[in-house]
This record gives structure tokens, sequence and C-alpha cells, in this order.
């Protein structure tokens, strides 16, 4: 029997779905979290051989302490893992000091974590790329700016979704992000793109290979959405795109990943763009060597009436999976924002889309940010009465 420590398990609060399909599979799942165990929910607790409880997740000697006391009792790891961006390095730091070696190491991080660093590997794989410098002084800055002209974005170079990233338009901007910029972060600076951003999300068997694939597609930015506190919206495709699909498995060639979840993204211009290609082309984004967040391994398994969270436990259990998938179909993700007028009220909605409708519920604070306070899923086999659907949801008065 296999041990496997979940880092994490009760949020997000789907993620303990990868548990109990690790537990089917006949492995002894260890999970550590900072939640009570009182509270943890029921199939949560049914979904786990044990639980340890650390003050906080943040504290790396507890959770050291954590997945030393299971070894102690258990034996061996053969797998640690969060499925969570937040915490890729801390699994990597783990896996490396404890010598698991199925994931990610500690020297593996500045590829996959850092924007800059990821530049390489695209051009080798013969994908654009923005042109970028590393943010130091206006005068830096400014060379590059001359060279791509206004707007250009500014964003950690290793960060976590949208926060801490700006779009600025002119000089005033540029210093007024100087004046304000947090002095412990390393910025990256990008020329700005016209493009929406489309995904490949894919489950990685240990030779690289995939064993599934689909994607998704956001028409407006995270960077907007958090920005603007606009709502939220993007769905999962139909059927994912051949040159996605190809620029997808070339980033996973060259970036050597084996038995992993992952969701990466690129930008498929809006307009021609000089420098970076004509309208439709892709160009690379980043790496998120983890499932995309939220509730999307959820809409993934309504848009293909499959399990994508079996399909990852076969992955770790068997290396291959025998999990069917069925219908195809786009599932639409649309997160109001709390205090605007929409024209549908909550009762209307029900009334016209039940029959759609695979998920309503309340989107945690801790996600809301970027996906709005009230989420609507919804299914739909034909793209104009998803169109419709999201011109119905999110209108407002």
């Amino acid at each position: 029997m296999k041990n496997i420590i979940f880092i994490s398990p009760n949020f997000p609060t789907n993620y303990w779905k990868f548990c109990r399909e690790l537990k089917h599979n006949g492995m002894n799942v260890l999970g550590i979290g900072d939640q009570p165990y009182e509270q943890l929910s029921p199939p949560l607790k049914d979904s786990l051989n044990e639980y340890y409880k650390v003050n906080s997740l943040e504290h790396y000697d507890e959770v050291y302490r954590a997945v030393a006391f299971f070894i102690f009792k258990y034996g061996k790891i053969d797998w640690l893992e969060s499925n969570n961006e937040y915490w890729l390095e801390r699994d990597a730091y783990l896996r490396t000091d404890f010598h698991i070696t199925s994931g990610f190491q500690i020297d593996d991080i500045p590829r996959i974590k850092y924007k800059s660093q990821m530049k390489p590997y695209y051009q080798q794989a013969g994908i654009p790329t923005a042109r970028y410098r590393l943010v130091d002084d206006e005068a830096g800055c400014l060379s590059l700016i001359k060279e791509v002209g206004y707007p250009v974005v500014v964003k950690p170079d290793n960060g976590v979704g949208a926060a801490h990233t700006y779009r600025l338009s002119d000089d005033d901007d540029l210093r007024a992000f100087l004046v304000k910029r947090d002095p412990n972060i390393s910025y990256i600076m990008e020329e700005f793109i016209h493009a929406e951003v489309n995904s490949y999300d894919a489950i990685i068997d240990s030779k690289g290979e995939p064993m599934f694939e689909t994607g998704n597609v956001s028409p407006v930015s995270i960077m907007d959405i958090v920005n603007h506190q606009d709502n939220s919206l993007y769905y999962i495709v139909q059927d994912l795109p051949d040159d996605i699909r190809q620029a997808g498995r070339d980033t996973v060639k060259i970036f050597g990943v084996k038995s992993r979840f992952v969701h990466f993204e690129f930008f498929r211009l809006t307009r021609d763009q000089e420098g970076l290609g004509s309208k439709g082309q892709v160009v690379a984004l980043e790496v998120n060597m983890r499932p995309c967040g939220g509730f999307t391994p959820d809409m993934i398994n309504f848009a293909h009436s499959t399990n994508v969270y079996k399909i990852w436990a076969d992955m770790i259990a068997f290396d291959r999976s025998a999990t069917p998938v069925g219908e195809h179909a786009y599932c639409a993700f649309a997160g109001r924002r709390d205090g605007k007028n929409f024209i549908l009220d909550h009762d209307e909605i029900m009334a016209k889309y039940g029959r759609h409708l695979k998920m309503v519920e309340r989107i945690p604070d801790a996600l809301s940010n970027a996906m709005g306070n009230q989420m609507y899923v919804a299914t739909f086999l034909a793209k104009n009465e998803m169109n419709q659907f999201y011109h119905d949801i999110l209108n407002t008065k």
C-alpha cells in the first residue's frame, strides 16, 4: 500500500475528492491541515486514513514535524502533494528534505514558478513570449517601454493569481507604481498582449504522455476582474483546439513534466501584434504545475462526463486509467459580484436555466477576489446558448 500525504485536503473545499479517489484506489491517505479535525466535512474524514492538525500551514517547522510523524508511524512516503499553487514551493521543500522523489524538488522551483525563468523554455519549444524586463528603476523600465510602447503589465515574477498585478498606460502610472510597489516583491514588466487566455489542462503520466486533456477560455483577464472588481467568467471548451493541444504537449516535453495534473496558460491574439504574430496565434503566458483552481476540476467533469479526480488518482496508483469520458459540452462559470443591480435575480435564473445548472453556490471569501461572490455553473451543447447564458446572468440594469 502506498503512503500518500495530501497537504490542505480541506481547502479548496472540493479537494477532498482527490483524497476520496486515492483511498478508493487502495492508498493510505494522510492529511495535513490547519482546520480542527471535528470541523472537517464527513466526506473528507471518510477519505483520510489519518489527519494531522497544525496550527498554521505557513509554519514550515510544524508541517515538517507532521511529515516526520507520518514517516515514523507508516514508513516511507511515496507521494506528497497539495495540488495547490500556493503550496507548490512548500511541497517541493518537503519532498527534498524527506527524499520523496515523486514530484518537483526545490531545485525545480525557479523554472516552474518564476515567470522570467519560464521564457527560455518556451523559446526552446518554439512558442513566442511577451518581451519583458525585471523591474529595477524608472530608467530601466522606460528602456523596455521605448521598445514595446504603452500599455505594459507589471506583476510579481513569482506570484499566485492576479495579486499585485497592474496595467500601466503612461509615465504617470509608471511613477505611481514604482512608489507604491511592495519592496519585498520582485516584479516583471511585460508588453501588453491583446488576447484572450486559453489553457491546456491535462493529467500527465510518468512517461510525460497525456492521460486526459481539455482546456478553458477566459475572455476577460483575471487582472481586470481583480483590479476593477468585475464579474468573473470562463468556460471549459467542448473540444480542445488543435493548436492549444500541440502547444500544451510541447510545453509538457520542454519542461519535463511527469506524473502531474497541469494547467498551462496561453494567449490567443485578438489582433495582429508586431513582434508576436497575427490574430489567432498562440503565445505563451505561464505554466502552472497543478490543476486549474477553484471548482474547475468539477467543471471539467461536467463538460466531459468524466471524473478527473479519479483519473489523477489512477495516475498515482496505476499510471493509467480506464475512467470513461462521455459526451462533450461547454461548461460555463459565471461569478457575480455582490452589490451589482443584475437584470435577473436568483429565482429568475433558476427558473430559466435550472435544467442546465450544475453548481449554484456562494464562493469562499479566499477565492472571491478573482471569482466573484455567487457562482452559477452550467453546461451547454451549443456555444450560442452559452453566450446567451452569460448575457442573462451578468448584465446589469
